[in-house]
């Protein structure tokens, strides 16, 4: 008897394929130019990214990325946690006849390609595994839509499972702890829990009209089934779920928002954050960055780099970066276990 067989596509938003300005310009054109992104009407939206934002910001994101490969070795720090995670993943799931593929949402490798791939093994079921732990339409979402489009024109569908945010996860949650409690915590002021920065007007439309957005929800004090798949809520759940795990009083951390190109962005902002804590007394801080599963642009360069020099600048020391989950034990066993639970049963 032929063992049923379950095929899981993990995401990540993508990288340029290089450092280079050949490289980064595409991965921006094609980044921006998603409307799960920048949320305006096709024409205004070309013309934004086409006329003014790929060519000034081409060349200081190649800037960036130099120094972010230079980081990593002279490769992209994102591909190489993911590429490691998908065989580690592999490793303990062969035996459940369980095969994890992995695509990035923009460049390569390509949802369409690594799907057609994944189309050619005739799956029993497929296991959608967005790698965001915290639902956004510009991340979850526009991955999810891609890979349905996709498989949507297949001829055979398979059984397709769609797990659209892990923020409370004990596995995910447990990780996050154990990288932090690799630095003595009890040398460190303040800890700032920083996430990828949101539009206000992404947070507002998970809710149902002008006369009922994000604010009215208390999303920084509570979640509930109102607020579930609201981003801001739940990245203020994960902050909570480690402090519990950490024995924190609300006074010995800040959630705060990272990443922002305007003032209409979730706040507070981290670099404003990090220049407050300095200008308060502050010598050292460590900073959590939980929207990200593997160390990448706005961890190892936005935190570990960017922010280490707002904080000197006002009088602080030191900046230390939590690292991300990686390929540490404790989330490549949780998420072995989170996708066995969801394989395709064996009759």
């Amino acid at each position: 008897m032929s063992h049923r067989r379950t095929g899981v596509l993990l995401t990540q938003l993508g990288t340029p394929k290089a450092a280079t300005k050949a490289a980064v310009r595409p991965f921006l054109r094609e980044f921006l130019s998603d409307p799960r992104v920048i949320d305006i009407p096709g024409l205004a939206r070309a013309a934004l990214v086409n006329l003014v934002i790929v060519p000034f910001r081409t060349p200081k994101s190649t800037k960036i990325y130099e120094e972010l490969w230079e980081v990593g070795g002279g490769l992209s720090p994102i591909m190489m946690h993911t590429e490691a995670l998908t065989q580690a993943l592999n490793e303990r799931l062969k035996e459940d006849h369980v095969t994890v593929h992995m695509a990035m949402r923009y460049q390569v490798p390509s949802m369409d390609d690594v799907l057609e791939q994944m189309r050619l093994q005739n799956y029993d079921k497929i296991i959608i595994l967005p790698m965001f732990p915290h639902y956004a339409s510009s991340s979850t979402g526009t991955a999810i839509q891609k890979a349905m489009e996709i498989i949507a024109k297949w001829w055979v569908i398979p059984e397709i499972e769609v797990v659209n945010q892990f923020y409370d996860e004990a596995f995910y949650i447990d990780t996050l702890v154990e990288q932090a409690r690799k630095h003595d915590l009890s040398t460190y002021d303040h800890i700032v829990i920083s996430y990828h920065g949101l539009p206000d007007r992404h947070v507002d439309k998970v809710y149902d009209g002008p006369d009922n957005l994000c604010n009215d929800h208390h999303c920084d004090e509570r979640l509930d089934g109102d607020n579930k798949f609201c981003y801001k809520a739940t990245a203020y759940e994960t902050s909570r779920l480690i402090a519990e795990k950490l024995n924190l009083e609300p006074s010995d951390y800040t959630t705060a928002f990272q990443s922002r190109l305007d003032d209409k962005w979730l706040t507070p902002f981290s670099d404003e954050v990090i220049e407050a804590l300095a200008k308060k007394g502050m010598k050292r801080v460590l900073v959590f960055s939980p929207a990200f599963v593997a160390d990448c642009l706005e961890t190892l360069i936005e935190v570990g780099s960017e922010y280490q020099e707002i904080f000197e600048e006002h009088g602080g020391e030191h900046v230390q970066l939590v690292e991300s989950c990686n390929t540490e034990t404790t989330w490549v066993e949780g998420l072995t276990d989170f996708i066995r639970q969801r394989r395709v049963r064996q009759a």
